[in-house]
This record gives C-alpha cells, sequence and structure tokens, in this order.
C-alpha cells in the first residue's frame, strides 16, 4: 500500500474515533485520545529534526551545482513572479466570494466571545512584536545563523544559505567540487532518514488528528462554527483551483500532481506546520513530479519560509467574520486593502507562534475593526489553521511546478 493511501487512512480513522468520542461526551475517551497526543508531537519532532540539514543541503547542490550563476537570478525572478501571481489570483477569487459566504451566516444577535479570546487578543495587542518597514529589512540578514535556525527564524536562515551556495558556485573549480559532493552526500543521508520518518507518518497523524477531531465537537456550533466551516471551504476552494492551475501552466496532470501533493498535505493538515511538511515535499517533488533538483532545490526551502498562499483566504475570512461579529459594514474599499495587505504583508510574517495573527492586527485598526477581534480568531484557529497549512503546502508544491516548467527554457541550454 502506498504511504498517501497507509496515512490517508489513519485520518479518516482518527477523524471519525474523535467525532464519535466528541459526541459521546465520554471524559475517559477523551483523556486517552489526549495521552496519544505527544506521540504525534514526537513524530513531529523527528520531522523537524531533519529539516535544517536537509534544508542546507537542498539549497547548496541546487543553488552551487548551476552551470551557470545567472539561472540562479532567473530563478529568483521566476520565483517572486509565480508567487505575486498566485497571491494575486487567490485574492481575486476570495474577496469577491469570502462576503458572500458570510452574507449567509444568521443575523441574530451577536454570541458570547469564544473562551480565551479575549486574553489571547490582550496577548497580541501587548506584545509589541508589529514590524516595521525597516525592522523586517534589517531581520532578513542573520547576525548568527546557528541562532537564527535554533529560533526557527527561516527566512533569515535561508537568506543566508542561499548567499552561502552563491559563493560556493563561485569559488574555485576544486573547492566547488568538494563542496557540492559533501552537501549532496549529506542530502542523500537526509532523503533516508526522511524516508524512515515518513513510513511512521500514519502512526504520527493518527496520534496528531485523534485529540483535535475528540475536542472539535464543541466548537462546531453556532456563529463560531459557521466561520470555521465558511473559511475551510474558501480556504478549499483555492487548494482546489491551484490543481487546473499547474495542468495548464505548468505541463503536469491535475491526477500526477494530486498525487504527489497528497502525503505533503496530510502532514501539513496533521501538524499545521508546513516546515514539517517540507521533507514529503522534496520526496514529491523529485521523485513522483520528477522535477529538476537545481528547482527544488531552490524553490521549496524558499516557498516554505516565505510564500504564504493562505494569506488572502485568512486574512479575508477572520476580517469579514470580526466585521460580522461588531456589526462593523466592510465596504470594497476596505476589502481591497486587505487584499493588498494580504498579497505583500504575508511575505513579511515573523516567523513565530501567531506571527500572521501579530501582522493581521494593525491590518484590523486600518479598514476600521476592533482589534481584540483577532482574540476570536485566535481561540478558534486550531481547524482553519490546519486548511492554510494545506494550502500553503500546496501552493509551495504548485509553485515550484510552475517555475520548473518555465526554467526549461534555459536549464537545458
Amino acid at each position: 500500500m502506498k504511504d498517501g493511501s497507509r496515512v490517508l487512512i489513519a485520518l479518516g480513522s482518527a477523524v471519525l474515533i474523535g467525532a464519535a468520542i466528541a459526541s459521546s461526551g465520554n471524559t475517559q475517551a477523551l483523556r486517552v485520545a489526549d495521552a496519544l497526543a505527544p506521540v504525534g508531537m514526537l513524530w513531529v519532532t523527528a520531522i523537524r529534526m531533519t529539516v535544517i540539514p536537509l534544508l542546507v543541503a537542498l539549497i547548496v547542490t541546487g543553488v552551487a551545482s548551476a552551470s551557470d550563476v545567472r539561472d540562479i537570478g532567473r530563478m529568483g525572478a521566476s520565483a517572486l513572479a509565480v508567487f505575486l501571481s498566485l497571491l494575486i489570483g487567490a485574492a481575486a477569487i476570495v474577496i469577491p466570494a469570502t462576503p458572500m459566504l458570510f452574507g449567509l451566516m444568521p443575523a441574530g444577535a451577536r454570541p458570547a466571545l469564544p473562551a480565551g479570546a479575549a486574553e489571547a487578543a490582550s496577548e497580541v495587542v501587548n506584545s509589541g512584536q508589529t514590524p516595521t518597514v525597516a525592522s523586517w529589512l534589517t531581520s532578513l540578514l542573520p547576525g548568527n545563523p546557528v541562532s537564527a535556525a535554533a529560533n526557527g527564524a527561516m527566512v533569515p536562515f535561508i537568506l543566508f544559505v542561499l548567499l552561502f551556495a552563491i559563493a560556493v558556485a563561485r569559488s574555485a573549480p576544486e573547492t566547488r567540487t568538494t563542496l557540492v559532493a559533501f552537501f549532496r552526500a549529506l542530502g542523500d543521508a537526509m532523503m533516508t532518514l526522511v524516508r524512515g520518518v515518513i513510513w511512521l507518518a500514519p502512526l504520527g497523524v493518527f496520534a496528531m488528528v485523534l485529540p483535535l477531531a475528540a475536542h472539535a465537537g464543541a466548537s462546531l456550533a453556532g456563529a463560531i462554527g459557521f466561520y470555521i466551516a465558511a473559511s475551510v471551504l474558501v480556504g478549499l476552494l483555492v487548494v482546489a483551483l491551484l490543481y487546473p492551475t499547474v495542468a495548464i501552466f505548468g505541463g503536469v496532470s491535475m491526477a500526477r500532481f494530486a498525487r504527489a501533493a497528497l502525503p505533503a498535505q496530510l502532514i501539513a493538515f496533521s501538524s499545521s506546520s508546513s516546515i514539517a511538511a517540507l521533507p514529503s515535499l522534496v520526496v514529491a517533488a523529485e521523485q513522483t513530479l520528477e522535477l529538476p533538483t537545481k528547482v527544488t532545490g531552490f524553490m521549496l526551502p524558499l516557498g516554505a519560509a516565505m510564500f504564504k498562499l493562505a494569506a488572502p483566504t485568512t486574512w479575508t475570512a477572520g476580517a469579514v467574520f470580526i466585521a460580522w461579529f461588531y456589526h462593523v459594514p466592510l465596504h470594497a474599499t476596505e476589502l481591497f486593502t486587505i487584499a493588498l495587505a494580504s498579497v505583500f504583508l504575508g511575505f513579511a510574517a515573523p516567523g513565530i507562534p501567531r506571527g500572521g495573527f501579530i501582522m493581521l492586527t494593525p491590518l484590523l485598526v486600518a479598514v476600521g475593526l476592533p482589534v481584540e477581534g483577532v482574540g476570536i480568531l485566535i481561540a478558534v484557529d486550531a481547524i482553519p489553521d490546519t486548511i492554510a497549512t494545506i494550502l500553503n503546502v500546496t501552493g509551495n508544491l504548485a509553485a515550484t511546478v510552475l517555475v520548473a516548467h518555465r526554467a526549461k527554457r534555459w536549464l537545458v541550454q
């Protein structure tokens, strides 16, 4: 049985058993489900421990082995063009669709704040971590790359590795040959380890998803449940549209892309981490889709760190729900502001827990919404975040396919 089928069966079993536990109200069964959570976290940790060395190996071998340093600039320009095109396309779909969907929400009295919403809002508002343009620019290069990797500052770490890889590419031939051979061997060893961790994915996914499903029952009622369902539907709509996009502009059939993306999507769903899904994306891109390693080594790490295709969906759905919650109308100007921010500010979101909400906070103020509303989104974020992660992971793989298709014009030269 293929890995994707095994993980899908484990995911379905966890959802069904978790739903049964939620509906039964059996506290003993709920405790058993919660007891499995450490097993899932251990599996995610096993994936994460492979990410940094795998990232370094992929980027260095992909960039430093380029026959022409100009290829790196071409891939960078193509990556930016593809990232922006996909973000603009997602925003163009989500901005009109989301208000229409939320227009179906019953106009009853405002529901009570979810538990923890006020505290979460206060924590974000008082964090003082909202980055300015200047602070974001100065943070792009790490003073200590090792510390950046340890603290999860993926964007500055990846930029350092890219600069290092370019330096290797421009080194003397004997130096370049030695370093590329070393990092290629490191990458091969890490992929062997990754395949072993992915083989355990059914167990990890089951242990991660069962507690989530067991606790989800109470949150799927009323207006909060409508928000969760609506945000999930909007996210899945954008995911679905990526398949024909790849088929039309990337030369990869929808069925083949679906087979390649499924294992990474399932890992993304269970772990809510784009970085955790990265090793599976590498396997999908290089083995299932047979994309050039020069492209995958450049695109996949860059996309995992910087490309957040879910920003237009999550920010728009969140803002529209908060507007409904507080009875504040959103007009075309405010929706356009949200669309513009989701396209460009997503790149600057800090790589920390709730980083996207930190960026969303000033946006709510800009469109006249109460900043306290961000606490509602945080309090009920568990399920929408899983779909957002699936969208980010699928968007990363789609962007890599599109850049690889464009790169055929110069990589063969």
